[in-house]
């Protein structure tokens, strides 16, 4: 994954209309852990960074490189004083709800129900097939 200008410019704008300054963060350079062999072992991939104002911290190591795990933790951040803002904590709530009630098990009734209909279904797709 690399960082287009785009990429950058839009981050830059999302930060200054949330208010966030570079002066405001707290960062620092971390020795990553996992994956990534010799690189991660050598270089401080990881990146910490602090709002000070509202007290967020957001770690990131997810890719190899400083500049993209620097890039990263800054649209995290910005993500998450976004949502702090906005309350968009209860919109992501009400979203986790609805895909837990969806993979919540049936219940008996619901099941039976469930099954008589796609009997049923199943019994008028065979009467519109053609007689051999």
């Amino acid at each position: 994954m690399t960082i287009t200008i785009d990429k950058e410019t839009a981050l830059k704008i999302k930060m200054a209309s949330l208010g966030i300054k570079n002066e405001d963060l707290e960062e620092k350079f971390i020795r990553s852990s996992g994956k990534g062999g010799q690189n991660v072992n050598k270089s401080s991939t990881c990146v910490y960074l602090k709002h000070k104002p509202t007290g967020i911290e957001v770690k990131c190591q997810k890719e190899r490189s400083q500049a993209l795990n620097r890039f990263l933790a800054r649209r995290i951040l910005a993500n998450k004083i976004e949502s702090l803002i906005l309350g968009k904590k209860a919109e992501n709530q009400s979203r986790i709800e609805k895909i837990r009630r969806q993979k919540r098990k049936r219940s008996r009734r619901a099941k039976e129900k469930m099954l008589r209909y796609k009997k049923l279904r199943s019994e008028k797709k065979n009467l519109r097939k053609t007689p051999t």
